[in-house]
């Protein structure tokens, strides 16, 4: 998006970026896994949950023990804010303003004493976090200022992210009750979830549909809707099986392809943006 608006592409910046994001993404799940495991919240195995939500199941199954993957997860972090602390010094302080917001949230997103995904507010956490934080984040390495163009753009992935966590928490509705993680499925049920998921996928098509016909977005980003077969189906899906985890699993993995293919097709777009510029 900084390329097509103007902005030279600085190869390295954008390669530490992504391995920035992908290592804090790494330690995220990391210590997710093992807090949620203490709390005997990810303790199926095998057949007896859905294979896209519950954790990645290592410590239940026994295949590492927590102080490994914490072990893991501190290098990650680490990485991370070596990897930020150069690119603030190469780009400027707001760099390390959303690199030391993005991994707080990361740390605490289980981690007590804020443990806020166990309190609510994990779904607008990551809707955040993997929408205007990584997004402008991204924006400001390679632009040295921010706009409001990346800005809304970065609402489109965020959205979608908040849209994946909902699904993924339907499945995991009783053992998050029992281990006392009280997202917003946990709260206030699996309709009240189902309606929040459907919402969220609703308000990124709607983003990229309004911002596109009014040209606050490249017109290419309506190559996002893609994905709207998938997403018709995970909601058919979930609305058959909404108390059955198992029989979930392709609404689960319908939702994984509308984030990708959607945000694929927004990157296309502003290629495709530069390549006509040029």
């Amino acid at each position: 998006m900084a390329w097509a608006a103007g902005h030279p592409l600085n190869g390295l910046h954008f390669a530490l970026v992504v391995i920035g994001v992908t290592f804090n993404h790494f330690g995220l799940n990391l210590v997710d896994d093992v807090l949620d495991y203490r709390h005997t919240v990810d303790l199926q195995t095998g057949g007896e949950k859905n294979f896209f939500t519950g954790g990645s199941g290592v410590l239940p199954e026994g295949l590492l023990k927590e102080r490994q993957m914490l072990t893991a997860a501190s290098l990650f972090f680490a990485i991370t804010a070596l990897i930020g602390i150069y690119l603030a010094w190469a780009c400027g302080w707001p760099v390390l303003v959303f690199g030391i917001f993005g991994m707080a949230c990361s740390i605490f997103y289980t981690a007590p004493p804020i443990r806020f995904g166990y309190r609510g507010a994990g779904e607008l956490g990551l809707l955040v976090n993997f929408g205007p934080v990584i997004v402008l984040g991204a924006y400001f390495v390679q632009a040295r200022t921010l706009a409001i163009e990346p800005f809304i753009a970065s609402l489109v992935p965020g959205l979608l992210m908040a849209s994946m966590i909902l699904i993924n928490e339907i499945p995991d509705y009783e053992a998050d009750r029992r281990g006392g993680k009280w997202n917003l499925v946990a709260r206030f049920g699996r309709k009240t979830g189902a309606l929040l998921y459907a919402a969220c996928l609703a308000c990124a098509c709607g983003i990229l549909v309004f911002s596109a016909s009014t040209g606050v977005l490249s017109p290419f980003v309506l190559l996002g809707l893609v994905s709207l077969p998938f997403a018709v189906k995970s909601l058919a899906v979930l609305r058959r099986h909404l108390n059955d985890p198992l029989a979930m699993a392709p609404a689960n993995l319908a939702m994984i392809k509308v984030h990708a293919l959607t945000v694929t097709a927004m990157v296309a777009a502003y290629l495709l943006e530069v390549l006509i510029a040029a």
